[in-house]
């Protein structure tokens, strides 16, 4: 079973930064794609950084050139670097993972709130 637990969320005023990690049970980069969601109260669940286990990575419209996701094969950590935070980034930043063999395989953390506010 694949574990994920998220870190470093937090309160940012705008134009602030954060990294976010998502520390993996396992080494699982090799074999599973990996992504950064985010819900905030009232809206749906959305897809903001993905990069699939070959590496290739893409990102959500309303965050590029502002977020980077990458990961560190060494520690088993996916991280989402936030720079140029706004206030509509305030959300819930979830990780996820899916195998490449099968879709119905999947893990969720738990979660991190971001909160973007003066």
């Amino acid at each position: 079973q694949v574990q994920l637990v998220e870190s470093g969320g937090g309160l940012v005023q705008p134009g602030g930064s954060l990294k976010l990690s998502c520390t993996t049970s396992t080494n699982i980069f090799s074999v599973y794609n990996m992504g950064w969601y985010r819900q905030a109260p009232g809206k749906q669940r959305e897809l903001v950084a993905f990069v699939a286990a070959g590496g290739r990575t893409n990102y959500a419209d309303s965050v590029k050139g502002r977020f980077t996701i990458s990961r560190d094969f060494a520690k088993n950590v996916v991280y989402l670097q936030m720079s140029s935070l706004k206030p509509e980034d305030t959300a819930v930043y979830y990780c996820n993972a899916v195998h490449l063999l099968s879709s119905s395989s999947q893990y969720w953390g738990q979660g991190t709130q971001v909160t973007v506010s003066s």
